[in-house]
């Protein structure tokens, strides 16, 4: 993410959050796809990651549309509320690669497949990409 977007930055990494988040959504769906003989526990566990993402997701796109409804004029209460969830994105980021780490080290129709694990660990380095890109854009603002 480039940072000369001035006062465009907010609303810049709220797209970033909401492409990433729609990415994590759908790799919850390949890796259901990709292991047809994975464990119910794990099918469940994604199937519920798909839905949290996906609200996050939402999340990102209904702060998009105020911002842009207000013609960009973002007050201290809703920036402070747009930086808490960008805070709760980022977190709910890490969460899902210690989830990936965690499919990959117990799952044993996981281990057992070369790709799926070649897939879900493409999907964790994607994951870890979106949190530098956030990361980056918080501490810019210190």
């Amino acid at each position: 993410m480039q940072y000369y977007y001035g006062d465009k930055n907010l609303l810049r990494v709220l797209d970033e959050i909401e492409f990433w988040k729609r990415q994590e959504v759908e790799h919850t769906v390949v890796i259901r796809q990709a292991v047809s003989n994975l464990e119910a526990h794990y099918v469940q566990l994604l199937q519920e990651w798909e839905r949290a993402l996906a609200q996050t997701e939402g999340v990102a796109v209904q702060y998009i549309e105020t911002i842009i409804r207000s013609n960009y004029n973002i007050n201290s209460v809703l920036e402070q509320q747009i930086i808490q969830f960008i805070h709760y994105a980022l977190e709910q980021s890490r969460k899902f690669i210690e989830f990936l780490n965690e499919l990959l080290a117990q799952s044993v129709a996981v281990r057992n497949n070369a790709v799926a694990q070649a897939i879900i660990n493409h999907i964790r380095r994607e994951s870890e990409y979106f949190i530098g890109v956030v990361q980056a854009f918080l501490n810019s603002r210190n």
